[in-house]
């Protein structure tokens, strides 16, 4: 079954090609004939009496309007193009919504999935059922079973995820943010332990975190009873966004790098890197929460508006 095609009055040049496309009755006619079968341009000719010449403009103009497919392939006395249907719809939003209304893209990432780090005594992994591997050993942290983390700590260093683009063709992101539920890192817990959390998407700095401590004075809402209590417990909910105007952490402006500075395109991956800089006034560490321990039930949260 071929595919729907949809646009909208942001799609300029498609529309155009679109219209040129439809605007004679002989294309139509070529629509016609390859909703039941493929054909080459010969053959399309004969049926429609054309010259094989004429045959050809009118597929080219079909098949850059994205209508139909046309394909190169072997035949008995050479290569021949044979044309196939590629849309059996076409939907045309003629309010231009995109101006008023945003769509958002969301992703989900679970703390173990990072795919580099730099972990440093103390540190360590944990899932519902305890550690995973051993404490304060940061090669622990490329551990198979590190998938399954639901809590993840580091005395500094870094971990960096890996996000999927999800980003529409010809869409330009408007915004990106990073929800996570954060915290710092000392020995067991302090709740006074400042820390410098970092942020960086695409290698670009985009807001410092100053977390207050490490929380651990009562029992994270969602930390299972597994976890001994005199340890890390719950953290912060936080948000990191990048917008047109510059960078903000919990609504609070941070930094001036904007969304378009990120170089965020269709089919790049989003590389974000969270921990302390080298140069940080307090390299408390980071603790970070999955859905299972702390008080929030959410991993790290990627929403990419456009």
């Amino acid at each position: 079954m071929a595919k729907p095609l949809s646009l909208d009055l942001s799609d300029v040049q498609e529309l155009c090609n679109l219209g040129k496309a439809l605007s004679s009755p002989v294309r139509l006619e070529i629509l016609k004939l390859l909703y039941t079968e493929s054909l080459s341009i010969v053959e399309i000719s004969d049926k429609l009496s054309i010259a094989p010449s004429s045959a050809a403009l009118h597929v080219k103009m079909l098949e850059t309007a994205g209508l139909i497919n046309a394909e190169v392939q072997p035949g008995t006395r050479g290569a021949v193009k044979l044309c196939s249907r590629r849309r059996d719809s076409v939907s045309i939003d003629l309010t231009d919504v995109a101006q008023y209304v945003h769509e958002v893209i969301t992703v989900d990432m679970p703390v173990g999935a990072y795919s580099f780090c730099d972990a440093r005594p103390t540190c360590g992994l944990a899932d519902e059922n305890g550690m995973i591997g051993n404490e304060d050993v940061a090669t622990c942290f490329y551990l198979p079973e590190r998938f399954r983390a639901q809590l993840l700590w580091s005395a500094g260093g870094y971990v960096e995820y890996c996000f999927p683009n999800k980003l529409p063709k010809n869409k330009v992101p408007r915004s990106i943010s990073f929800t996570m539920e954060i915290c710092s890192e000392a020995p067991n817990y302090r709740e006074d332990w400042k820390s410098e959390i970092t942020m960086w998407i695409n290698g670009m700095e985009c807001g410092t975190f100053l977390s207050p401590g490490d929380f651990g004075a009562r029992r994270g809402r969602y930390t299972p009873p597994v976890w001994e209590s005199g340890s890390t417990q719950y953290g912060l909910l936080t948000n990191w966004s990048v917008r047109q105007d510059g960078c903000y952490i919990n609504e609070e402006r941070a930094g001036n790098v904007t969304v378009e500075q990120l170089g965020i395109l269709p089919d790049k991956v989003i590389v974000l890197r969270i921990g302390n800089k080298e140069d940080a006034k307090y390299i408390g560490g980071f603790n970070i929460f999955g859905e299972k321990y702390g008080d929030y039930p959410q991993n790290i949260v990627m929403s990419l508006e456009y």
